[in-house]
């Protein structure tokens, strides 16, 4: 199989989607129900994407982007927002993040699609970002 990617996602229907659309073409998919499993997963073997809902228990997307990409050693995977909230949600949330937490803005993900999505559209987004 090819590159990895991690799909975090608290609906077993699109976990399903997303990893049957990885591996018909190509991509070894790895999955995980919320943000915590994720942590735990690419910090054990960084993916080489990751596929990341917003709205999921424990820890949120909102949250697990930030984390991603505020910590030196994960800031450089290429993330994509699956997400069925706009683009406009996450963007609001991220700057009252950085506004109570006082630190430093995140940058946007690579790519920011809206549930649903069609196979085509999302193998045609990761093979943008993955070449």
């Amino acid at each position: 199989m090819g590159k990895t990617v991690l799909a975090v996602d608290d609906e077993a229907e699109t976990r399903d989607f997303v990893s049957i659309v990885l591996e018909e073409n190509g991509y070894t998919p790895i999955l995980a129900e919320d943000g915590e499993e994720a942590m735990e997963i690419i910090r054990q073997n960084k993916p080489d994407l990751i596929i990341l809902d917003m709205m999921m228990p424990k820890q949120s997307g909102i949250k697990m982007y930030r984390e991603l990409k505020t910590a030196k050693s994960l800031k450089n995977i290429p993330v994509i927002i699956y997400s069925g909230l706009p683009r406009r949600t996450l963007l609001r949330a991220q700057a009252a993040l950085t506004q109570s937490s006082g630190g430093e803005g995140v940058p946007d993900p690579e790519a920011y699609l809206e549930k649903p999505v069609t196979p085509e559209r999302l193998v045609a987004t990761i093979e943008k970002i993955l070449g």
